[in-house]
C-alpha cells in the first residue's frame, strides 16, 4: 500500500465488492437480485474512480494491489 496511495472511499468499496461477491457465491444467496444489483454498482464505483486517472492510479498493477489488500477475508472463509 505504500506504493499506491488508495483513497479511502476506493478501499471501502472494493471491500463491499467483495463482501457482496462472497455474500452471492454462497449456494442459494437470500435476495441474489439485490446482490447482484449492488455488485454491479459496485463495479461500477471501482472501476470508474478517478484515482485510476493519476500518475499512482495509471499502473495495471496498482488495481492487482487493491484487490489483494481488500480481499483479505477470502482465506479465512474458504477454511
Amino acid at each position: 500500500m505504500d506504493r499506491f496511495p488508495f483513497p479511502d472511499d476506493l478501499i471501502e468499496a472494493q471491500r463491499q465488492w467483495h463482501a457482496t461477491y462472497r455474500a452471492l457465491a454462497v449456494p442459494r444467496p437470500l435476495h441474489a437480485t439485490e446482490l447482484r444489483r449492488r455488485l454491479l454498482l459496485l463495479s461500477a464505483r471501482v472501476y470508474w474512480h478517478p484515482f485510476w486517472s493519476t500518475s499512482e492510479g495509471w499502473s495495471p498493477a496498482a488495481r492487482v494491489v487493491l484487490r489483494r489488500l481488500t480481499a483479505g477475508d477470502r482465506r479465512a472463509d474458504a477454511a
